[in-house]
């Protein structure tokens, strides 16, 4: 199985404030840490299995892109930048899309998100 290469979006990075560069060292951990976590949980499994596996991180993704998306109108409410959780957020988002990106997983990936779709009970039509 070929493993997945993830990278900290540049857009992402351009777009913290020019501090001690904290914030960017963590997104790269947290990157480092994601990519470690799915090889390693893909490494002796099948492309549909790995698919799961990519499924379940993008689940978590989507929530903590969410998460934070939620803290920016709450933060400039309270008169505080939400520069941070607009970068974290857009982060997950660009990791997801990196996911996709991975050409041996993307159709699997599709299918699997598919058909999490309709075993949640989501369905096209009532007829």
């Amino acid at each position: 199985m070929p493993e997945i290469e993830l990278g900290v979006p540049k857009g992402v990075v351009e777009s913290l404030p020019e501090e001690d560069g904290t914030a960017e060292q963590d997104m790269r951990r947290a990157i480092a840490g994601i990519q470690s976590r799915l090889n390693d949980e893909i490494a002796d499994t099948d492309a549909s299995e790995a698919a799961e596996v990519v499924a379940d991180a993008v689940e978590r993704m989507e929530a903590q892109a969410s998460t934070y998306h939620e803290f920016v109108p709450e933060l400039r409410a309270w008169g505080q930048s939400p520069i941070y959780a607009i970068a974290w957020r857009n982060l997950y988002v660009e990791l997801i899309g990196q996911l996709y990106e991975q050409e041996w997983l993307a159709d699997d990936l599709g299918r699997e998100q598919n058909f999490r779709l309709v075993e949640d009970g989501i369905r096209l039509s009532d007829l």
